[in-house]
């Protein structure tokens, strides 16, 4: 604001200054002065008149107190009444805006809300300015009176503007949707009160509710499913069997993880029911379905299978109630009673003809049952079911070359003859150390002997054929062993008979079938004289190889000349022969020839001579028709040679 006294003090002393400089001085300087003080009053007019528009307010501070005056109007203010005035622009509000304003003199605050061009009051402040808060229909706001404490919801949908300066809203929330099969659990801090809400609802949460947990979805149940539901305040179990959708209660819970399942019960099947309360059992067999009362559990598991008793199988139970156990091998479908248990389900034991089998009774006995009774005169049966407390002799026998583990169970004995092999060393007599591999063929012949006399019959047979070997080898040197090794076994065996007889077995044969030298050295020698000895055998088998090709060669071409000689003498028989038939043709055609020229050719002389020519024009027809020469000697053509003199 312009001061308005230094102004006021200008112009008088301007006016009293024009009046001494007008009585004194010339006319021009007079208008001079007369016109410095004609600006000094337009001035100070000019700073008291306001034109105001309509946006406009024109804030007047007085001497005293602050004015405002709002436009449009043309405002003339006594320069005398004020120290200074502004003009501003008055705040244009939207339709969603709002301003919080107060009143500095009194303290009131007051809400503007728009649409509206806000002129403030002479002492207001501007303390807040926003926007209103949108609500759509699933949303709403808290507000909250801060003078007074109060808390309300403003739900959508709609436009939320504060009614006093004092009202404070949360932010939009959104409501909780439940559908038909969700429900929520909810508390009112005020009152402590608890409760479940249910779909289908649009949920408002109140200012003093609280959401225990999240949305969760009811139980839907088909008819063969049911829940059961604790309630921790009473401990009572609700059971819900379907078809339905449960809702628990505002203090309910599962009392299992989830929603359960009858047990369908098929016709060999069966479950034990326990009621927890009075600890009664009660077994279901099929064909049902089992729906768990509020107390109840299954024991022993989930369902179970009947055990079928048949031919093949017998089942061992036991009864709780007395502790006794007993065997069913009545053929049908056997469910157990209540204080039953199925201890195991026992099958029926066959043995081969040629396998058996020891069971001892729960008195300690013996019984010995054979895959063929008649061969070992028993009255056991060769098929039959354990019966209780019974059980089947086992026997760990050593495994292995040298028979280092007993680990081989023995259950089912083969009472057929078998071979066993071994390993084990010794020394002969000049101190070589071999390691012999031996095959024993044996048989069990007396089942309860053997049982009587040793649990590890393999081990025995090894202990006892070890040390007749070492006791026999160190009598005779490494040569002799060699020469003499199936005397050894023989021998060995021959001594050994009590033995093997005491422990109800019999020994067919025992043989070794492999040695060597525990020490590389001697090993590489025997190894040499070994090769010396086989390349002594290959050459002299190769001899007799040779031999006998050489004499099966000479027998062959005696054989061939046999054969030729019968040949010849054939031949010449045969040639005899040709020749006694074709001498006789041939005197036989001569006799003809002659006797029929009888009356033609009285002589004989000249008959003959015809015969003579007539056999050499065969001659000749023969030679013509092969490849043969004819040469005619002078005596067989007359000529002569003359030399005749020219004329």
């Amino acid at each position: 604001m312009a001061p308005v006294v230094p102004v006021l003090g200008l112009v008088v002393a301007a006016v009293a200054v024009a009046i001494q400089v007008l009585s004194g001085t010339s006319a021009a300087i007079a208008v001079v002065v007369l016109g410095a003080v004609g600006i000094g009053l337009f001035s100070v007019v000019a700073r008291s008149v306001f034109f105001l528009g309509k946006y406009n307010q024109l804030q007047v501070e007085g001497f005293t107190e602050r004015t405002c005056i709002n436009g449009p109007c043309v405002k003339f203010l006594n320069p005398l009444s004020f120290r200074g005035a502004k003009i501003v622009e008055a705040e244009q509000l939207g339709t969603m805006d709002y301003v919080k304003v107060k009143d500095a003199v009194s303290g009131q605050e007051k809400v503007e809300r728009g649409p509206q061009l806000l002129f403030l009051g002479p002492y207001d402040v501007v303390r807040n300015r926003g926007t209103c808060t949108t609500l759509s229909k699933t949303e709403y706001v808290v507000v909250e009176n801060q003078m007074t404490g109060e808390k309300i919801n403003v739900k959508g949908p709609r436009s939320w503007f504060p009614t006093t300066a004092h009202e404070v809203a949360s932010g939009a929330k959104q409501a909780i949707a439940l559908q038909e099969d969700e429900y929520i659990r909810l508390k009112d801090d005020s009152t402590g009160e608890r409760w479940v809400s249910k779909g289908k609802d649009l949920l408002f949460l109140e200012p003093s509710w609280k959401v225990e947990g999240r949305v969760q979805k009811a139980w839907t149940l088909k008819a063969f499913e049911y829940v059961r539901l604790l309630d921790s305040v009473t401990g009572k179990v609700t059971v819900h069997r379907g078809e339905k959708t449960v809702f628990p209660g505002k203090d309910e819970d599962l009392l299992d993880s989830d929603k359960l399942c009858a047990i369908d019960l098929k016709v060999d099947e069966y479950v034990k029911v326990e009621d927890q309360v009075t600890g009664d059992v009660r077994v279901v067999t099929g064909t049902d379905r089992v729906f768990l009362g509020p107390n109840e559990r299954t024991i022993e598991g989930a369902k179970k299978k009947a055990v079928q008793v048949d031919e093949e199988h017998a089942v061992l139970v036991r009864d709780t109630s007395s502790g006794q156990v007993r065997l069913v091998t009545e053929k049908k479908l056997f469910f157990p009673g209540k204080d039953e248990v199925i201890e195991e389900v026992r099958p029926l034991i066959k043995l081969e003809d040629h396998e058996a089998m020891i069971v001892k009774d729960k008195d300690g006995n013996m019984n010995f049952h054979y895959g063929n009774p008649d061969k070992y005169q028993s009255s056991l049966p060769r098929s039959f079911f354990l019966q209780p407390y019974s059980e089947i002799v086992q026997l760990w026998w050593s495994s292995g070359l040298r028979r280092k583990n007993r680990d081989l169970k023995i259950q089912r004995f083969d009472c057929r003859a078998q071979y066993m092999w071994f390993e084990f060393d010794c020394r002969t007599s000049d101190n070589v150390e071999l390691v012999l591999e031996v095959t024993m063929f044996w048989d069990v012949k007396d089942l309860p002997k053997l049982i009587r006399s040793t649990g590890n019959l393999p081990g025995d047979i090894y202990n006892q054929a070890r040390s007749q070997f070492i006791k026999h080898v160190a009598q005779v040197t490494l040569k002799e062993f060699m020469e003499k090794l199936h005397m050894v076994s023989s021998s060995i065996h021959a001594e050994d008979k009590s033995f093997y007889d005491s422990r109800g077995v019999t020994i067919h044969s025992l043989e070794v079938t492999r040695y060597n030298c525990a020490e590389q050295r001697t090993s590489e020698v025997l190894q040499q004289i070994i090769e010396e000895t086989t390349n002594r055998l290959n050459r002299l088998s190769k001899a007799e190889s040779e031999n006998e090709v050489a004499i099966f060669k000479m027998q062959g071409e005696i054989e061939q000349g046999k054969l030729m000689t019968e040949l010849n003498v054939l031949k010449h028989k045969q040639a005899q022969d040709d020749a006694r038939v074709g001498g006789a043709a041939e005197a036989d055609r001569c006799a003809a020839f002659m006797h029929g020229l009888v009356d033609e050719v009285p002589k004989l002389e000249d008959r003959m001579t015809m015969w003579q020519v007539l056999r050499k024009q065969d001659a000749l027809s023969v030679v013509s028709e092969g490849g043969g020469n004819l040469y005619y000697t002078p005596n067989d053509v007359d000529l002569s040679i003359r030399t005749e003199a020219k004329a």
